[in-house]
């Protein structure tokens, strides 16, 4: 299972290169989350999102996927982090790729401009029209991710982290593997910036190996077959 990042959704040509290339090892399921692209619905920038990739698994493992892996980036990767604690159908191994853990950050001037064009007025015109529409502000801020951190494992987890992202900075991934008690696996790559349109097909081929082989060892002990197929 795959989840974009903000204003991101599964036809943009750097979001479907990656698609492309993790389908030449694993079954792919892709999602535009609510409020993006071909979905309906309004996006809260992450906290309402874990129902669409809850939604997305159990679709994925009622279509015979025995190991399910949920990868995301930027947006799509808090969401992932947030579902693999706290989602009802928990996925056998979790990526989160330039992730924040904590919502609504405003640590760099990036992001800083990404919240005033969300939250005035003329901003969120502008929002629209990349094609994102936007729910109303939340009435009470949910947990985040790094709040429930704790939750995760033993589920097999890795965060990926570009040393040069201008929106998230690297303080995210390692607060949340302080939070796992250091059982969350941290690749931090040099020289990377965000998300999608930083992930090298390198990158995306280490990502689909490590994906392989965690979520076979945590089936070790259940029921395996030749046919057994893995969605990520």
């Amino acid at each position: 299972m795959v989840g974009h990042g903000f204003t991101n959704n599964i036809r943009k040509p750097f979001v479907a290169r990656i698609l492309h290339r993790l389908a030449r090892r694993h079954s792919v399921v892709a999602l535009d989350f609510r409020g993006h692209g071909r979905s309906g619905g309004r996006s809260t920038a992450g906290p309402d999102e874990v129902h669409d990739l809850d939604a997305a698994v159990r679709l994925a493992r009622a279509a015979g996927y025995q190991r399910v892996a949920t990868l995301g980036f930027s947006m799509g990767g808090s969401v992932a982090l947030l579902h693999a604690a706290t989602g009802q159908e928990r996925p056998d191994a979790v990526v989160a790729v330039s992730a924040a853990v904590r919502w609504w950050t405003r640590d760099t001037d990036a992001m800083r401009r990404l919240f005033w064009l969300a939250e005035l007025p003329p901003g969120r015109l502008a929002i629209r029209a990349l094609g994102v529409r936007l729910a109303p502000p939340l009435p009470a801020i949910p947990p985040s991710p790094i709040e429930v951190a704790h939750l995760i494992p033993p589920t097999p987890l890795l965060l990926v982290h570009g040393s040069e992202d201008h929106y998230v900075g690297v303080d995210h991934p390692l607060a949340l593997r302080r939070a796992t008690d250091g059982r969350a696996e941290l690749w931090l790559e040099r020289g990377m910036r965000h998300a999608e349109t930083a992930t090298t097909p390198a990158l995306v081929d280490r990502l689909a190996r490590w994906l392989d082989e965690r979520t076979t060892a945590s089936r070790a002990g259940r029921p395996t077959s030749e046919s057994e197929r893995t969605a990520a």
